[in-house]
């Protein structure tokens, strides 16, 4: 009977078991979109809070927000020039963001691994560089509305300049990062010469290139309200500026929060293909 009692208790044990394993599986799913929910409605709460204990009345509530949010995006509710266009100004910044982008990107990728590689080319572009990198974009304004003229050419500028440089320094540290040793086992392999840059340098400054890529495409969507300042009809960055000139209040927010889920869209984007070129290398993970 002892036996028959001690193999009961023994089979027991794994279903007893079970539904905390299947617990801490569904925790560990849910875990990062928990915590990730935890400031936002933390900050909605106080918005909600400051809102209709009148802390502020230049601030609408969040539910006046969202309902504007709809309006903008579908119309039906408020009728006027803002409604059911958000397509339409997301699709123009955007156009504005990832052409400027590209352009960064094609100029700085090539610039950055020549003055990684080549201490001549560093020695003649590096000062230069580092001397123009401080200058904020929003100076650049005045200059590239006068080469440029007013309207998207200013606006796609303004962009590309903003994202070049992160792209730019994030290639050199990578390109000059790369440890010596791998240099001297791939000659022990007969791997010489011009050879070494596709199988050395490239496959080690690929990560760090990837950071300049995302911090590049970050600073190209939070330059456009910058660059949509130069007299742009349509555009995330005009629909803030004509909110803050009509003191339109909600339709600043509903631009700002547009800007916010574009760009992290837009990172997610770039992190997922990173991951996937990376897939090979074990420190890498966005």
């Amino acid at each position: 009977m002892a036996i028959v009692e001690t193999g009961s208790v023994a089979a027991a044990a794994p279903a007893a078991a079970t539904p905390r394993a299947a617990t801490r599986t569904t925790w560990a799913r849910f875990k990062p979109t928990v915590l990730a929910l935890i400031v936002p409605l933390l900050l909605l709460a106080f918005w909600q809070v400051a809102t209709t204990q009148q802390w502020t009345r230049l601030i609408p509530t969040p539910y006046a927000v969202g309902e504007y949010m709809i309006d903008f995006a579908v119309g039906g509710i408020y009728d006027d020039a803002y409604s059911a266009t958000l397509t339409t100004h997301l699709l123009a910044s955007m156009s504005r963001v990832y052409g400027g982008f590209a352009l960064a990107a094609l100029f700085a990728l090539p610039i950055g691994i020549l003055i990684g590689r080549v201490p001549s080319a560093r020695m003649l572009l590096d000062p230069f560089l580092q001397v123009m990198r401080p200058i904020p974009v929003t100076a650049w304004l005045p200059l590239s509305m006068i080469l440029f003229g007013l309207g998207a050419k200013s606006a796609f500028a303004l962009v590309c300049l903003g994202a070049f440089y992160p792209i730019l320094l994030n290639t050199i540290f990578g390109v000059r990062s790369v440890d010596p040793k791998l240099f001297e086992a791939a000659s022990m392999l007969g791997c010489r010469g011009n050879a070494q840059f596709y199988k050395v340098v490239l496959p080690a400054a690929t990560p760090s290139i990837f950071t300049g890529l995302r911090l590049g495409l970050g600073l190209a969507w939070f330059v456009i309200v910058v660059g949509e300042m130069t007299g742009v009809p349509q555009g995330l960055g005009a629909v803030i500026m004509d909110g803050r000139t009509l003191s339109r209040t909600e339709l600043v927010i509903c631009g700002m929060i547009v800007i916010g889920l574009a760009g992290y869209l837009s990172d997610r984007v770039v992190v997922a293909l990173g991951n996937y070129l990376l897939r090979w290398s074990p420190n890498h993970h966005g």
